[in-house]
């Protein structure tokens, strides 16, 4: 995105409101409702959903983390929560700046289910990534 965009997100002077707060809320009512967007996936009780944002001069890193009390991963939760999420940054922010771009969402964390703990290798990391964690 534009410098002045994270500029005006930053100091919550975009048109629509405060961008973060409303994707925020956004990216956990997503992780919320993954099984019902994705239909592979099954219904987990979702107990925690956190979503960080980092400002850069040119972009707005996206971070969830998502727990829940079944014996199961989440990752498809927090990967819609950092998905949702970005889209809302782009929806509240597209009448002052039509240049962005969402890209490379990707698990980095993982804990639970029958697979167990994964992580990705830190070589693999781009520094425009969207995160998802569980």
């Amino acid at each position: 995105m534009l410098a002045s965009t994270t500029a005006s997100v930053a100091t919550n002077t975009m048109n629509k409101g405060d961008v973060l707060a409303t994707a925020r809320v956004a990216g956990t009512q997503a992780a919320k409702q993954a099984a019902s967007l994705l239909p592979m996936s099954h219904l987990v009780l979702v107990s925690n959903v956190h979503l960080n944002f980092t400002i850069a001069d040119t972009h707005i890193d996206v971070d969830a983390s998502v727990d829940a009390v079944d014996r199961t991963g989440v990752e498809m939760e927090a990967l819609t929560a950092v998905t949702v999420a970005a889209l809302t940054i782009y929806d509240m922010c597209k009448s002052a700046d039509r240049t962005m771009t969402i890209g490379n969402v990707a698990l980095w964390e993982k804990s639970g289910g029958r697979a167990g703990t994964w992580r990705r290798e830190e070589a693999l990391r781009d520094s425009n990534d969207v995160e998802a964690e569980h």
